[in-house]
């Protein structure tokens, strides 16, 4: 799931990138153009609620791909994605839009 809360006084929107909590797949990331790519910049971490969650501030009117990594090497995307478009490496990536 994607939150997204315009941030006050400001051209940024706060996105918030939601997964449901699996134990099994040990820490989680969401990696994408807004960090570089980078699998271990932003972690979501575990919630109360059963899920596991990170928060963003992400310029508007951008558009972003992006995945989740899993520390077993695992990728997925976002099923609430704005849309999907296929990669480099023969997958697709999630697209964000803010």
């Amino acid at each position: 799931m994607i939150k997204r809360e315009p941030v006050k006084n400001s051209d940024q929107v706060k996105v918030t990138f939601v997964v449901p909590h699996d134990p099994a797949q040990g820490a989680i990331y969401v990696v994408g153009d807004f960090n570089d790519w980078d699998t271990t910049a932003n972690r979501l971490i575990r919630r109360s609620n059963n899920t596991r969650s990170v928060a963003l501030r992400l310029p508007t009117g951008q558009r972003f791909a992006f995945r989740y990594y899993s520390e077993d090497g695992q990728w997925f995307n976002e099923p609430d994605a704005d849309a999907t478009e296929p990669n480099e490496y023969g997958s697709v990536n999630s697209i964000l839009l803010t």
